[in-house]
């Protein structure tokens, strides 16, 4: 008898690990799918979807050439975007740059802690210092932007020839 408790207590724990390796695989799996989703511009903006929702903003490259951001302008929430649309400026201590709209769609939320503390666009380009979100309107766009690798080679290149 004792046997057979010893024997099903190691059932049940062997178990409780499989689970546990089966819930930390889903979610790398999602993370890995999620960290996927990001898409990229020729113009250094990002652009993030969950379901229909993009969120938007600058990518680390872009923060670094400008240098510190001092002011935001965003677009307002039910604005109507078509891909390639200025939807609004960057200010640094070195430039000024417009922000393009990567994907078509109809904004649905601004970032406005960033118009005042822009600082955190430089200190965390793809998490706090996102700009706004979208609802797409044409998610066939994100198969003509960059993923990460290409996004990657992009830049290489573009450090290349001196821009």
């Amino acid at each position: 008898m004792a046997m057979l408790m010893r024997s099903a207590c190691a059932t049940m724990r062997l178990a409780a690990c499989v689970e546990r390796a089966a819930l930390q695989t889903r979610a790398l799996s999602v993370s890995a799918r999620l960290f996927a989703e990001r898409k990229y511009t020729k113009k250094h903006e990002w652009v993030s979807v969950k379901g229909d929702i993009g969120t938007v903003g600058i990518t680390d490259f872009a923060t670094e050439q400008l240098g510190d951001i001092v002011f935001v302008e965003l677009p307002d929430v039910g604005t109507e975007l078509v891909q390639g649309d200025t939807t609004g400026a960057v200010e640094s201590v070195k430039a000024a740059s417009d922000i393009y709209a990567p994907v078509s769609g109809t904004v649905t939320e601004k970032n406005t802690v960033l118009e005042s503390e822009s600082g955190r666009i430089n200190k965390s380009p793809f998490d706090e210092g996102w700009m706004y979100r979208l609802r797409l309107t044409n998610p066939k766009e994100l198969s003509g932007l960059m993923d990460e690798q290409a996004y990657e080679k992009f830049k290489k290149e573009e450090e290349a020839e001196g821009h």
